[in-house]
């Protein structure tokens, strides 16, 4: 039940912030009951889990996104030095990390964290096995340091 209350109002304020429909009732009518109908859909096919929207990451994926968004910051400006020849060389390079996620959520989060990093994208998922380019030999040293695999890992433990 916590899942589907969960998905009801995340559905609800992403339709309301999409929307921009703040003050019109029969609009923001509309768009409960359309999120309440996705989720009633959902339930009756039994896709609702703590995987398809895992209600239990959301405290300590809150401490893990500022952590994201300073590394985000910091490769945009690597990545920006690197296309600007300021010291950083451009040398594309294909590798494979191993992720220490236990669930397919944790390394799913890992995948997709390695991918909003600017120069990083994960291009295959095998098991524990990442496949990520980098576009700089800096991203593929802040990969092999572990720090945002451990950072993941913590975020998918349960208390």
């Amino acid at each position: 039940m916590l899942h589907a209350v969960s998905l009801v109002f995340t559905l609800s304020v992403l339709w309301l912030l999409l929307s921009g429909h703040f003050w019109e009732p029969l609009l923001l009518g509309l768009g409960l009951a359309s999120a309440v109908l996705a989720v009633a859909i959902v339930h009756r096919m039994d896709a609702l889990d703590h995987e398809a929207h895992p209600v239990h990451l959301w405290q300590r994926l809150l401490l893990y996104w500022p952590w994201l968004i300073k590394e985000i910051v910091l490769a945009n400006i690597n990545v920006g030095r690197a296309i600007l020849g300021l010291g950083v060389p451009v040398r594309p390079t294909v590798f494979q990390v191993t992720s220490s996620q236990a669930t397919d959520v944790g390394r799913v989060i890992y995948a997709n964290s390695i991918t909003l990093t600017p120069g990083t994208v994960t291009i295959a998922v095998d098991g524990d096995r990442l496949t990520v380019h980098a576009l700089t030999p800096d991203a593929i040293e802040g990969l092999e340091g572990g720090e945002m695999d451990r950072r993941v890992t913590w975020v998918e433990e349960r208390d």
